[in-house]
């Protein structure tokens, strides 16, 4: 299995090349060449645990991967989780389900790929002896589970960029409060879109990029986007036999990259109806959905902060295939976005793809509504989800953290104050965090400064 860049400039690289790149040399991200046809294995996988599920899908990705030195990456990155079946899914009515994906060491979704992506780096740094420097950036989440993924790994540093103010506080001490050395951590001026652009544009400097070997822990990171697959091939084979026909996943996104995972399922043979793109008041990707215009707007802070996004990087990958691969194609429409903006699309399959947004009230509200219901707490994201549902066939909605990570919004809303023993140890420990703008020349010489040379 190829790997090339959906803006078609450079070579096609292997699956163990492509991940410790991360961004492509021409900007592009990478897609596989190919999606394998998985609907002949369902029966079979439908057997298999999590782990068991997770290996059997890499290995049609991983080719140049060792099946051992994979097995054990996925072994110990799922050893963590605190549920038995990784991603319990939990039915709150019949039809309706709640697919759980945060009982990972951060409590979030994005644990799922980078507690397997950071022992994938491991495994590049045992077989090279090269240590990499990490670069990421996150308006929340992704954040805490890539330093989760990688703390403390020898010939790793990692540097991750969050917006100063544009997170939870519990998201941030998640961030800033390991005591690792080889993590830092950095509040950037702006916001999360000002925070990747700085990114990107340090990954442009083909120089520095070499000179401190670095990486990628972004969604843009296509490892990333492969792991997160597997849940939605997971929660389709523990659905009872009469709820799999019309089954639509409704998908809480900012970067797109949660959604992208499951259509490419679909595109591989999972038998999925469609999926619902729930978004909060930053809405750009409600507003392309239902009326094929793709246009930026200031970002405006909200109760569900990992969603506070108007430029989602993963949405490239989409076009690529929107556009049958055509990496041209590609290159001008987001030159255009660059120049105006803004584009207009055409053709989105309607029957696939629906949207909703909800703003702050509208998520408290669904979260009351929700508690009060079926005695089930919300996180202001997975409360996006519950806006609109879908009426007709099964409906999965992916919890993607857990409610106790924003207490004040879930005290608010029900009078229940949710906790978690792992947040509350965060609160005995002192914060650690510099600050810098989003230049990307101070960011490099903030690297610069901080990484270490030691590798085992």
């Amino acid at each position: 299995m190829r790997y090339l860049s959906t803006r078609g400039r450079c070579e096609p690289l292997s699956f163990t090349e492509a991940v410790a790149t991360g961004l492509a040399p021409d900007g592009g991200l990478y897609v596989p060449e190919s999606l394998p046809d998985i609907s002949g294995s369902l029966a079979q996988w439908a057997k298999l645990s999590y782990r068991e599920l997770c290996l059997e899908f890499f290995k049609l990705f991983a080719t140049d991967l060792g099946e051992q030195v994979l097995e054990s990456c996925i072994e110990d990155a799922y050893s963590r989780f605190d549920h038995p079946e990784i991603a319990p899914l939990v039915p709150l009515e019949p039809g309706l389900h709640v697919l759980e994906l945060f009982h990972g060491p951060t409590l979030a979704f994005k644990d799922f790929a980078l507690q397997l992506l950071g022992n994938l780096y491991e495994a590049q740094i045992q077989r090279s002896g090269n240590p990499i420097t990490v670069l990421g950036a996150t308006s929340g989440d992704t954040g805490a589970a890539a330093i989760h993924g990688l703390l403390g790994k020898p010939g790793v540093d990692i540097f991750i960029l969050y917006p100063r103010g544009g997170v939870s506080p519990l998201q941030e001490r998640q961030m800033t409060c390991t005591g690792a050395d080889n993590v830092h951590s950095i509040a950037v001026r702006g916001t999360f879109d000002d925070a990747q652009a700085a990114l990107k544009d340090v990954f442009g400097d083909l120089e520095f990029r070499r000179r401190v070997n670095l990486s990628a822990v972004n969604s843009i990171n296509m490892a990333r986007v492969l792991a997160q697959c597997v849940y939605y091939i997971y929660a389709w084979l523990r659905l009872p036999e009469q709820e799999r026909e019309q089954v639509t996943f409704i998908v809480p996104t900012g970067n797109f990259g949660n959604v992208l995972a499951g259509w490419w399922t679909r595109k591989m043979g999972l038998p999925v109806h469609g999926f619902r793109i729930a978004t909060n008041q930053n809405d750009i990707l409600y507003r392309l959905f239902t009326t094929g215009r793709y246009e930026m707007e200031p970002v405006r802070p909200s109760s569900a902060p990992s969603m506070d996004i108007q430029v989602a990087s993963n949405f490239e990958r989409f076009l690529y295939f929107h556009e049958k691969g055509d990496p041209g194609r590609v290159r001008d429409i987001l030159q255009q976005f660059r120049e105006t903006g803004s584009y207009h699309f055409g053709g989105f399959d309607r029957d696939v793809f629906s949207a909703s947004r909800a703003d702050d009230a509208m998520i408290r509200e669904r979260i009351r509504e929700v508690h009060r219901r079926y005695g089930y707490l919300l996180d202001p994201h997975t409360a996006c989800g519950f806006e609109d549902l879908p009426r007709e066939g099964t409906r999965i909605v992916l919890g993607t953290a857990h409610p106790a990570k924003f207490p004040d919004v879930i005290e608010g809303a029900t009078g229940v104050h949710p906790t978690a023993p792992a947040l509350e140890a965060l609160k005995k420990r002192t914060p650690r965090s510099h600050n810098l703008d989003p230049d990307p020349k101070a960011i490099e010489t903030f690297i610069l400064s901080h990484i270490t040379e030691s590798c085992p």
